[in-house]
């Protein structure tokens, strides 16, 4: 198998394409994630490069060869394995949803860190996911923080169910709901308004006319829905600014991701809305302002 594996990796040199918002993958952790599904046993790129190889039959070798072929016809690897790592956290991954960045990872450490706060001294602790896709902001949470109970929320129904189907698959079903809406149409109600600890969202914040011009394995094969943040990109995100506060407790949590070069602007604008008490941010490793966590008055 050493043989075989070697000999693919010497000939698929400089035969993919990736992409930096995705640098677990590389060659080698591309072939041995495509290995561990044509075995039957489906892994995340980064669970597939902790793992010895296991053997393949003649017909799983071909199997190999076919997905070989669909990775090099820009499908993202973690639509072939369906699962992506977030958080430490393997997720079910597929075209319902995008797929969780490594990136995402400020956001989701800093909202982990705010809820292990929130939660001292509590019985549990309330938490919106807005713009769910698959889930993975709001499970990490519950998952790291036994206290928390998550609601996750998302404009498209295949998104949910997608975050339904982690739900199960990470055993949460006791303290995690999903259902789909808007933004917080979903939570018009007595049990979160002014009820909430803390709110997370990963909105869309591409300018429509960038869409565009996405690398085509992004815009070809992920929902658009999950990027096009409207003409400035800012559209949901000055929404969800404004609408988050009617659920909030005095003095709870407001966390979400942003696109690089939108972060003054938007710091600005929550700044001005005068609907919170203290505005912070969190940078990426190039200095980039990529979240932004505001307390509510």
């Amino acid at each position: 198998m050493d043989e075989l594996f070697d000999g693919l990796k010497q000939s698929l040199e400089n035969k993919f394409s990736f992409l930096e918002d995705k640098p677990e993958e590389t060659l080698d952790s591309t072939l041995r994630a495509l290995w561990f599904v044509a075995s039957g046993n489906p892994l995340s790129v980064l669970a597939a490069i902790e793992r010895p190889l296991p053997d393949l039959s003649v017909s799983q070798i071909e199997q190999l060869h076919s997905l070989i072929n669909e990775r090099q016809s820009d499908t993202p690897l973690a639509y072939i394995t369906g699962r992506q790592r977030f958080m430490g956290i393997d997720f079910i991954c597929d075209k319902r949803a995008l797929i969780p960045r490594k990136e995402t990872e400020i956001l989701g450490q800093k909202a982990f860190d705010i809820s292990q706060q929130l939660s001292m001294g509590k019985q549990n602790i309330s938490v919106i996911d807005v713009c769910c896709g698959a889930g993975n902001l709001g499970l990490s949470i519950a998952v790291n923080n036994q206290k928390a109970f998550v609601f996750a929320t998302d404009i498209s129904d295949k998104a949910i169910e997608l975050t339904k189907e982690n739900i199960s698959f990470l055993n949460l079903d006791q303290r995690i709901n999903a259902a789909q809406g808007d933004l917080f149409s979903a939570t018009e109600n007595v049990e979160f308004i002014e009820n909430t600890d803390l709110i997370v969202c990963n909105p869309p914040y591409i300018s429509s006319s960038k869409v565009k011009t996405m690398n085509p394995e992004i815009i070809g094969k992920e929902p658009v829905l999950a990027f096009d943040g409207g003409m400035f990109g800012t559209k949901v995100i000055q929404k969800l600014i404004v609408e988050a506060p009617k659920f909030l407790k005095k003095d709870s949590w407001l966390l979400f991701e942003i696109g690089a070069g939108q972060g003054e602007f938007i710091m600005q604008f929550c700044k001005r809305s005068n609907l919170y008490s203290h505005v912070e941010v969190e940078l990426d490793t190039q200095g980039i302002i990529r979240v932004i966590s505001a307390i509510k008055k």
